[in-house]
């Protein structure tokens, strides 16, 4: 199960120039890829472009190919297209259903809407619920939540339709860090289901926890691509406006002090 953009390139309706150009980029079942860049890289418009969203809902104009195990999306409906990716957007607000009055039927909606069978509707729910670790929010009212909380509850939206492919513009940029631990382990755990995921971050050591790749745009162009520790430890990520991790910092000042780096290995790993 790959989803696949070969030559992908977007323009939004009534735009002088593209937003998007050249984009290849394949997710293969079980991948998670990281996904950067400086504000207006074009980061939000690939997650639009790799769910459908763009052209189908927001309208504009690709070219280049984008694939669901080899075979070409271009004319499938948004429907059909929803139920094999699923997209996660970084305000809650405009993921939430805004008609279900308990958190449980929040995350209920998605799977009720496909007919799934109810006690499947159920279990599902309740999982999706404890693998964020919100189980005591499902009584409350969606609205009343806090936009971490309302955050929480998007993503377990999300799980509980049980997506082959995942698309997640900043799923963390409202949550402390608990709560993106808690996303971060969802996430791998997706993946180690065989779940394809697009995670578009600005927070780089999540990615470097998580992502099996790291795709750097900018101008609407992969600037740099390739395996996590590669391109986020690249010197060239700050001049792409992209923060270096943690790790990646220390171990540069560590080298430019003489520091012993066997020591600071370690302590990295414990």
């Amino acid at each position: 199960m790959t989803l696949r953009l070969s030559g992908v390139g977007y323009r939004y309706a009534g735009a002088t120039r593209p937003s998007l150009l050249d984009i290849d980029l394949a997710l293969p079942n079980g991948s998670v890829v990281g996904l950067v860049g400086a504000s207006e890289a074009g980061k939000t418009t690939l997650c639009l472009v790799a769910s459908g969203l763009a052209p189908r809902v927001v309208g504009g104009q690709v070219r280049g190919t984008i694939s669901l195990d080899d075979e070409d999306v271009d004319a499938w409906p948004m429907h059909r297209l929803s139920q094999r990716i699923g997209i996660g957007f970084q305000n809650p607000a405009t993921q939430l259903s805004q008609v279900a009055s308990t958190v449980f039927e929040e995350v209920a909606f998605g799977p009720m809407n496909l007919g799934v069978d109810r006690s499947d509707v159920v279990d599902g729910t309740w999982a999706a619920l404890g693998s964020l670790g919100i189980e005591d929010l499902a009584g409350r009212d969606p609205a009343r939540l806090s936009g971490g909380q309302q955050q929480l509850v998007a993503m377990a939206g999300l799980l509980a339709m049980h997506p082959e492919h995942l698309v997640l513009d900043e799923p963390t940029a409202q949550l402390d860090p608990a709560g993106t631990r808690l996303v971060g382990a969802a996430i791998s755990q997706l993946a180690a289901d065989g779940v394809s995921i697009l995670v578009t971050e600005q927070k780089t050591d999540l990615l470097a926890a998580i992502a099996s790749s790291v795709v750097v745009l900018a101008e609407g162009r992969i600037a740099l691509s390739g395996p996590t520790d590669e391109v986020l430890a690249d010197p060239r990520l700050a001049d792409l406006g992209v923060a270096e991790p943690a790790a990646v910092r220390l171990r540069r000042a560590a080298t430019s002090a003489g520091v012993d780096t066997a020591r600071l290995e370690a302590a990295l790993r414990d």
